[in-house]
């Protein structure tokens, strides 16, 4: 059976950031990496959880909106996948940098937070989400090679 791309990266060298992980015809599939793989450093679940909500919220509602395939966590709990079409790497970043902003100055309950709208509508919390938006800003904001693999 073939690897998936994915798993063809050496995750012994990986580092926070953002990187190209893919590409696909015209679909990008970025790897916004929130932690260093296998350093006993992962997301709990309500951070990965309400990260995902306010994060893909802010993303689809921005002038991006409708180049934004999809946004979802990695199973292993050390960062999300965004997919973009027809999006330069600078304009992803400064979208994930101003998207981030976003959560870290939102206030009111968490978008998609109600019983009717989500599967585990417990398990969420915005002072999660702001936190881990803090850090990963901060990550990106340090990083002077953004978009690719060390």
């Amino acid at each position: 059976m073939e690897k998936i791309a994915s798993f063809c990266i050496d995750h012994n060298k990986l580092t926070e950031g953002i990187y190209v992980s893919r590409i696909d015809n015209d679909i990008i599939t970025y790897d916004l990496r929130t932690r260093k793989p296998n350093n006993d450093e992962y997301m709990d679940n309500i951070t990965m959880h309400s990260f995902e909500h306010m994060f893909a919220t802010y993303a689809r509602n921005s002038v991006l909106g409708e180049n934004v395939i999809y946004f979802g966590p990695m199973g292993c709990q050390t960062g999300f996948y965004l997919l973009m079409r027809g999006v330069r790497d600078f304009e992803t970043l400064v979208l994930v940098k101003t998207v981030l902003q976003n959560i870290i100055n939102h206030k009111g309950p968490i978008p998609g937070g109600k019983k009717s709208e989500c599967g585990n509508f417990k398990n969420l919390s915005v002072a999660a989400a702001k936190i881990e938006a803090r850090r990963y800003l901060k990550i990106l904001n340090s990083k002077e090679n953004n978009f690719k693999y060390e």
